[in-house]
């Protein structure tokens, strides 16, 4: 049970990391010439191709069958998921990859935020669940922009690796008001993405083949976009993307599974803690200095995360308690019933 339950938690953890991988094939790709819309063509088309024979796999027993509005809330999914990426990657070469971590941690304050208004979310000012969601939340953007935007003092220095040049990761225009728009523009439709997401789950609640239909719709959506805008032979080089297409298909399925067992401001919450793996992966691998800074950063994020999920966690064994009082209620009134079903008159029971 125990096991069953660090699922999430664990699943959510290894996303981050394959995001944080995502992020680097994505600027080695750039960097080398490739656009923004051809990288998510390449992507999506071989993480459906990934999916495809998964979803077929697990999902073998019986189904809800697809509809028609299924149909357009996938091709809606994929829609808010494709902007999403595009808005994302513009506001990294408008403004700075720094600007970009800091601003993604804005995700789970418009998730909370969206989910209280579609009454996914109780906000209940007199429990004690709900404040330390709320201040937890809170809590973990402020620790986000610390970690990102204050460097402080250095803790460990090592040597930068020769495969990544300094300048890999630096944006190559500098437009901080158009990028910071971007990239806020992203982090609404990241939020209204994982809320749709939810939604649909509750309808179909088939998580690999939801995945795969998204990755399929924004392949075409960003193929439609690419045959328009990249004209030129060259921008359709397949080989810098290949690097990330595993990590993608792996973190949008662990997402998905994820949204559908603990919900959409679960998923978001994690975001901050991406900011974490980032730095620990740029320290570890890419040869990163760590700063004061990060290490303050990272220490307020665990707090307002570990305030979320103990809000959560009450929130929930609240619901759990209610749902046992509520058998045992029932269990009580059972007997009283079959008495009276196997009478063979029911004047036993006036």
């Amino acid at each position: 049970m125990r096991i069953k339950g660090s699922a999430p938690y664990v699943g959510m953890v290894l996303a981050e990391f394959a995001q944080v991988g995502l992020m680097i094939a994505s600027k080695v790709a750039i960097a080398n010439g490739m656009p923004n819309l051809v990288f998510i063509l390449y992507s999506n088309t071989l993480a459906s191709v990934i999916l495809l024979p998964f979803s077929l796999l697990f999902h073998r027993s019986p189904r809800p069958q697809l509809t028609l509005s299924l149909l357009r809330g996938f091709f809606l999914l994929a829609l808010l998921g494709f902007l999403a990426q595009i808005f994302g990657y513009a506001g990294i070469q408008y403004s700075s990859a720094t600007l970009a971590t800091a601003m993604l941690n804005l995700v789970p304050g418009f998730t909370f935020v969206l989910a209280i208004i579609f009454r996914m979310e109780k906000l209940e000012w007199w429990r004690g669940s709900s404040i330390a969601k709320s201040m937890g939340t809170v809590v973990s953007i402020a620790g986000a922009f610390v970690v990102t935007l204050y460097k402080g003092s250095p803790i460990l220095m090592t040597p930068s690796p020769s495969n990544f040049p300094d300048q890999l990761f630096l944006s190559q225009h500098s437009n901080w008001v158009y990028g910071g728009l971007l990239l806020a523009a992203d982090c609404v439709m990241s939020s209204a993405w994982l809320i749709l997401q939810a939604s649909i789950l509750k309808k179909y609640p088939a998580e690999l083949i939801i995945n795969f239909y998204y990755c399929f719709f924004v392949a075409i959506q960003s193929a439609a976009a690419s045959l328009i805008m990249e004209r030129s032979p060259g921008a359709w080089s397949l080989e810098p993307s290949t690097r990330g297409v595993f990590g993608y298909a792996f973190q949008v399925g662990a997402i998905t599974w994820c949204v559908h067992q603990k919900g959409p401001v679960f998923v978001a919450m994690f975001k901050p803690v991406g900011i974490v793996v980032a730095v620990a992966m740029g320290v570890i691998f890419l040869g990163d200095t760590l700063y004061a800074g990060s290490l303050i950063g990272a220490t307020v994020i665990v707090t307002g995360f570990y305030s979320v999920m103990w809000g959560k966690a009450t929130e929930e064994k609240i619901d759990e308690d209610v749902g046992v009082s509520s058998s045992e209620s029932t269990s009580q009134k059972a007997p009283l019933l079959q008495n009276c079903n196997e009478g063979p008159s029911l004047s036993k029971c006036n």
